[in-house]
């Protein structure tokens, strides 16, 4: 007896011995006709009060424009940190419970937290997709453990094995806006433009996402789509075209205490808070902007205009995505979203930094050097963060900031606009929702029912409740049940129009914590502590905690710093463990997660071919203007240079190099003070040496180039200098067990990249 075919799908047609004698069939499209588009703009980093419409005096009109045809959400919450919020929103569940704790760059070996969302719990274009979507993705993924974020991989958890169909953006918590590490689909590739010709990363990735809705419209128009546009705005570095610099100048001269005083009146006048709402006190280790100095009043201005700059800038990409949905005629059909995911940054500190990276050294900013290069801040020689001060002000009138699970980290901006489907528009919304709520609503909105099954995996049940019920006006609430937070140890609980809430200390046992009680009713800013007043309530509430906690996967609970959770991950089969680095030239570039640390003592020894004329072109760059390391051929001299924060250490050989085959070798000799003795050597004779003042633990978010320099780290050369010779092989040998320093600066570095 012959075989049976496979049947993939129950056929309904009739076989016979001919096709004369037999009828085609063909499975139903799940493409619904008509059915609306979805746009989900999710921005970083910015606080409560940052759009315009929620009461800043940043000019954010688009934003605004949608909450005017719109509704604005004033009790939308997130987890307080990027990679846990965006897991949320994409799958409706909690955070613990689908592995992401924290950013995605750890792996602490439990379960809740792997830095990757498992296939039990599907995201929502992998939902969409099934029922007749497009998907696209444009800008900031974060949810793959970066060591898996190179070119080799393993890909499972990028964007395009998650559900999305396109994707253009940048795999990291963060990049620097004008020579960001981009990756298109499943492979990296390189800016396509410079600086110089007006290159920023907001603008790319609007325009990539701007061309994956005409391509489906110009070719499948009928097919409905769904957009998740992220942007690095307004996460550090805050970087902006020189115009919208420009625009903000001397905008914050009166200060954070004048400013935040304007926006709280502000947000009164708008509805955003009740008009009885207290402004919360200055958090602990924010000054009085009067009792600043000169030089730290004009250098956290310059900060917060950068800031300002970068969110306004961001805006217009927002409208010139509207302008090209508008353009096409599927304006009218859409479902538009836009939040934040989570408060304002507190990693800038008390003063504010010129570049990050000195935080991520425990380098304090020298204020009195700074000032002299406030012309820089906002462009490509700096990568800077806010001041604390400026952060609160971005999370009026809350307490606290990102990371924490009071107001300031948790409530954050909720806009939706969605022609023709909502009520009242211009309305604003005040019924609590979170960001686990977000799928569900949205499938809720389009008619689609979560599916039991996905791709063959059977399916967790979501955690969130819709909200589109107040899409129509006089919805008094939402019908859902207690919501937990839990962040490095801090923990909150909202529960019938209560919140518990406690501020963690790292070591401090659990049982210890203090927690406050806040009414939610009357109590927009969590001002007014009613522990005393309610101990059982109180009680009740902290004992809800556990039972929440334990149902969806928070314990164990872990209060260790940064530090120990790097160290946790750091496991065999990952490049963080290596101490032998051995590349074959050409290679994509090398993300910074998975490059040679710096922080020890380190060989670099170079195999190349070296042409008879026109050689020049860099060898092995790392970094950028801002910090890294470049060995290059200039003038046909061998160079090394070592910019630590734009300040240079440099070698040169004395003679040219001949051509032909040659051995280079770069060591660095870290000492016991910090520093480092250096030398450069061809075939085997030292042609340069030096001493290296102070090794960084860690130089740049940017990762290394071999053989061209993209951006280049210091000005002798313009980039790309790409090296016309042959580079057979770069070889690195790092030194034995990670430094202290090191390993606290590459997890301060990613706890905040969020």
């Amino acid at each position: 007896m012959a075989d049976e075919l496979p049947q993939s799908d129950a056929f309904q047609g009739v076989i016979g011995r001919t096709v004369q004698e037999s009828q085609p069939w063909w499975p139903p499209s799940p493409m619904k006709a008509g059915a609306p588009n979805v746009v989900m703009v999710v921005l970083d980093d910015s606080g409560f009060s940052h759009f315009g419409c929620y009461g800043s005096t940043i000019e954010t009109p688009n934003i605004d424009r949608l909450a005017v045809q719109g509704v604005k959400y004033t009790g939308f919450h997130t987890t307080s940190l990027c990679s846990p919020t965006r897991a949320c929103l994409l799958t409706g569940r909690n955070h613990h419970a689908v592995g992401m704790r924290s950013v995605s760059n750890f792996d602490t070996g439990y379960p809740n937290m792997r830095g990757a969302i498992p296939k039990s719990a599907a995201t929502l274009p992998e939902i969409l997709r099934e029922n007749g979507y497009a998907t696209f993705a444009a800008g900031k993924w974060h949810l793959a453990p970066m060591a898996e974020c190179t070119a080799a991989g393993p890909f499972a958890n990028w964007p395009l094995q998650r559900g999305f169909d396109r994707y253009y953006g940048f795999l990291q918590g963060e990049t620097d806006q004008f020579h960001p590490e981009l990756t298109y689909d499943n492979h990296h590739i390189d800016p396509p433009y410079t600086p110089e010709e007006g290159y920023h990363v907001s603008e790319d990735i609007t325009d990539q996402a701007g061309g994956f809705i005409r391509d489906l419209t110009s070719l499948v128009p009928e097919r409905p789509f769904f957009l998740y546009l992220a942007f690095g705005a307004t996460h550090a570095p805050h970087q902006a075209p020189q115009a919208y610099l420009d625009k903000y100048k001397g905008r914050f001269d009166a200060g954070w205490d004048v400013e935040r005083a304007r926006w709280f009146e502000k947000q009164k006048a708008l509805g955003v808070i009740p008009a009885d709402t207290e402004l919360s006190p200055r958090n602990p280790g924010v000054k009085a902007w009067d009792d600043l100095s000169t030089n730290e009043q004009k250098f956290a201005a310059r900060l917060q205009e950068a800031f300002a700059a970068m969110l306004d800038h961001t805006d217009h990409q927002i409208g010139r995505l509207i302008e090209q949905l508008q353009s096409l005629g599927k304006w009218e059909n859409t479902l538009f979203v836009v939040l934040s995911d989570n408060g304002a940054s507190q990693e800038g500190g008390a003063a504010g930094v010129l570049d990050e990276m000195k935080w991520f050294n425990g380098i304090p900013e020298n204020i009195d050097h700074a000032v002299e290069r406030l012309d820089d801040i906002g462009g490509p020689n700096s990568h800077s963060n806010i001041p604390w001060g400026w952060a609160q002000v971005g999370n009026t009138p809350l307490r606290w900031y990102k990371q924490n699970t009071h107001g300031g980290g948790v409530r954050d901006p909720l806009v939706i606009h969605w022609p023709g489907k909502i009520e009242g528009a211009g309305e604003t919304r005040a019924q609590f929702c979170h960001a686990i709520d977000v799928t569900p609503t949205i499938l809720d909105a389009l008619g689609l029912a979560t599916p039991d099954v996905v791709g063959g995996v059977p399916q967790t049940p979501l955690h969130g409740t819709s909200f589109a019920s107040t899409f129509q006006s006089g919805v008094p609430k939402v019908e859902r049940g207690p919501q937990y937070f839990e962040m490095g140890g801090h923990r909150g609980l909202y529960m019938d129009g209560w919140k518990a809430v406690t501020r963690h200390t790292s070591g401090v046992p659990f049982d210890d914590d203090v927690w406050e009680l806040y009414n939610f009713t009357n109590d927009f800013s969590e001002t007014n502590d009613l522990a005393a007043q309610e101990p059982e309530r109180l009680k009740a509430m902290i004992a809800r905690w556990w039972q929440e906690a334990e149902e969806h996967g928070v314990l164990p609970l872990d209060d260790r710093g940064a530090l120990a959770l790097f160290r946790s991950s750091m496991r065999p089969g990952l490049p963080s463990s290596r101490r032998r680095f051995v590349y074959r030239p050409p290679i994509t570039r090398v993300v910074a997660d998975a490059c040679p640390p710096v922080a020890r003592s380190w060989r670099t020894l170079i195999e190349l071919d070296h042409p008879t004329q026109n050689g020049d072109g860099a060898l092995v760059s790392r970094g950028t203007i801002n910090s890294g390391y470049v060995i290059y051929i200039s003038e046909g001299r061998l160079h090394f240079d070592y910019n630590a924060f734009h300040d240079h250490t440099h070698l040169v050989a004395a003679k040219p190099m001949s051509p032909g085959p040659h051995s280079i070798e770069l060591v660095v000799e870290r000492d016991e003070a910090g520093g480092a003795d250096l030398g450069l050597s061809v075939d085997g004779e030292q042609v340069a040496a030096g001493k290296l003042p102070r090794m960084l633990a860690m130089l740049s978010s940017i990762g290394m180039d071999l053989g061209r320099s993209l951006a280049p780290v210091c000005d002798g050369y313009s980039a790309p200098f790409v090296y016309p010779g042959k580079i057979d092989s770069v070889i690195f040998e790092v030194g034995g067990a990670p430094t202290g320093g090191e390993v606290r600066a590459q997890a301060r570095a990613e706890m905040s990249r969020q």
